[in-house]
């Protein structure tokens, strides 16, 4: 009987990790799984070089190879291409945050997690915005590369930084549905095809690489309404100078609308598998 009183005072007397959580130490641990996912790159040579490398090779394909075909003169191009060049670089980052996720879990990191005296939430918000970092980095290299090549956008620094803002916040959007079909599919591959299979017909059926008003009828209705379009079109007012409020109301309508049902369904698809 003694032996049973022993056994049974470390679970009587433990606190319930649940009792301990607060609004601050849920953002303390959100941070600190932020900062574990920043290390992941340090620690993974290949997304070090997929972060670098890509923009390059996307600017130079496009630009060089592209746009004296496209528009007679390829530094007409790149200057027409870059803002484009800069939201697809991001937006197909995003795929990212899904394959993450899914990796985690399969390699059974979320039950460890799930262990620990930390927030439910700290795992999925950790994930989010370290993945916004490399967002930035992402939109950093192609702007290097587009500088390096000649591009002087007419809106200056402050255009840059803004035009950086509105592909961020769209990521941000992005990043929830990514992360919802992240935790709905059964493997990273899965979910890195499923990613490519929406993100292609978003990217190329936009804005970014050929104005709408050159493609045929029914492309160019799915271009307008596209919200790459949108962001695309925002970013190259805010660089090189043009319409911009009419596409940015549209950006930020389209973040809200991602958020409102993609965000739900991530947090009821975490909460299922954690």
């Amino acid at each position: 009987m003694s032996a049973a009183t022993t056994a049974e005072r470390p679970a009587a007397q433990a606190p319930s990790p649940s009792a301990r959580i607060t609004p601050v130490s849920a953002a303390r641990h959100g941070a600190l799984l932020t900062w574990r996912s920043l290390l992941k790159i340090k620690s993974n040579p290949e997304e070090v070089l997929g972060l670098t490398f890509m923009p390059i090779m996307f600017v130079g394909l496009f630009v060089f190879v592209f746009g004296q075909a496209m528009m007679g003169d390829w530094q007409a191009y790149r200057d027409f291409i870059i803002p484009g060049i800069t939201a697809q670089s991001v937006i197909f980052a995003t795929i990212g945050t899904g394959v993450a996720l899914n990796t985690d879990i399969e390699k059974g990191i979320f039950d460890r997690f799930r262990s620990l005296p930390i927030a439910r939430s700290a795992p999925l918000i950790g994930a989010i915005l370290g993945d916004m970092v490399r967002y930035l980095l992402t939109v950093v290299m192609v702007l290097v590369v587009a500088v390096a090549i000649g591009f002087r956008p007419q809106g200056g620094v402050l255009g840059v930084v803004a035009a950086a803002a509105v592909v961020m916040v769209f990521a941000f959007a992005l990043c929830w549905l990514s992360a919802f079909v992240g935790l709905l599919l059964r493997t990273p591959m899965a979910v890195n095809i499923f990613g490519s299979v929406w993100m292609f017909p978003l990217t190329f059926g936009s804005s970014t690489f050929v104005p709408p008003e050159n493609m045929p009828g029914w492309m160019q209705t799915f271009a307008e309404i596209n919200p790459v379009t949108h962001v695309t079109d925002a970013m190259r007012g805010l660089m090189l100078g043009g319409p911009v409020a009419e596409p940015l109301l549209w950006t930020a309508v389209w973040a809200v609308a991602i958020v409102a049902v993609f965000f739900p369904l991530a947090a009821r698809a975490y909460r299922r598998r954690s």
